[in-house]
């Protein structure tokens, strides 16, 4: 079975590593919207896989690194596209959710990308 809960983060970011004159360059924000998904059995007393506010609770550090932040000075993230950012988030949840099996990234309305560990 598959869970997920979902975050909105205020963040400013800049892409350095993209061509010159590239509008990504320049420094501006977004409402990322990011979805921790957790898999694992039905536990057949509680009728779950996990507690919602268990994966709140795992997130709330992170959630509170990265909201109205600048993602450029956070170790990790000086690069940060949605990959960069994916893969961040997997290395900072998983070892508190062990059952955790993707990271989505919103980074706009229409654009994004999943991430599932190595």
């Amino acid at each position: 079975m598959n869970i997920f809960r979902v975050f909105t983060i205020e963040a400013a970011h800049r892409l350095p590593n993209v061509p010159a004159g590239h509008k990504c360059a320049r420094l501006h924000g977004h409402s990322f919207r990011i979805e921790l998904h957790v898999s694992g059995e039905v536990d057949p007393v509680t009728g779950w896989v996990m507690d919602f506010a268990d994966v709140k609770a795992a997130f709330q550090p992170i959630y509170d690194r990265l909201d109205h932040h600048y993602l450029n000075e956070i170790e990790g993230l000086e690069n940060p596209t949605s990959e960069n950012l994916a893969r961040w988030v997997w290395q900072q949840a998983k070892p508190v959710l062990p059952l955790l099996a993707k990271v989505v990234i919103h980074e706009t309305c229409t654009s994004g990308c999943e991430y599932r560990g190595e």
